[in-house]
């Protein structure tokens, strides 16, 4: 025989498992919600001659404007991809760069359009401004220095981007 006061803990037991499988559905969602999209995302860029380079995507304005700024370096094989909201004739500078770069401005169809080598970081104010391609360009590689000379980076040469998740 069943009694009130046990269908009332049953109900309470109840009530209790519901709402602990809401709390959990909930603080999974609210993690997935708030976690986003990866901090960077990588872009691995391969050249005509099977070389490959693992770039951290500048896409943000707050990427696009600090860039490599107050990084001591740039590991072997790798550099900062610049995708700029529209294709342009961009100006940048190396305010707050604590290493030369190598940059590379590459138009809409992935072909390099301009080439600067062995750019230093910015010690005056106003800083210098590099740039603009001769051609409307959407992206642009910034390399440790010397990337572009080692690796046989010409002018003209069509990139291939692949997304790495």
């Amino acid at each position: 025989m069943v009694t009130k006061a046990s269908t009332a803990v049953s109900e309470q037991r109840r009530k209790k498992i519901v709402t602990f499988v809401l709390l959990v559905i909930l603080l999974i969602s609210v993690s997935l919600f708030l976690g986003g999209p990866k901090e960077s995302e990588l872009i691995i860029v391969e050249f005509p001659n099977g070389k490959t380079m693992e770039t951290e995507v500048a896409s943000t304005p707050e990427k696009l404007l600090f860039g490599l700024a107050f990084r001591e370096g740039l590991p072997a094989d790798t550099g900062m991809l610049y995708i700029f909201e529209s294709t342009g004739l961009h100006r940048v500078q190396t305010r707050q760069f604590r290493f030369p770069v190598d940059m590379m401005w590459i138009d809409e169809s992935h072909h390099i359009v301009h080439i600067l080598e062995q750019v230093l970081p910015c010690t005056q104010d106003p800083c210098p401004l590099y740039g603009p391609p001769p051609e409307p360009v959407r992206y642009l590689i910034e390399a440790e220095a010397g990337y572009a000379r080692r690796e046989g980076i010409t002018v003209g040469m069509e990139l291939k981007f692949t997304l790495r998740m």
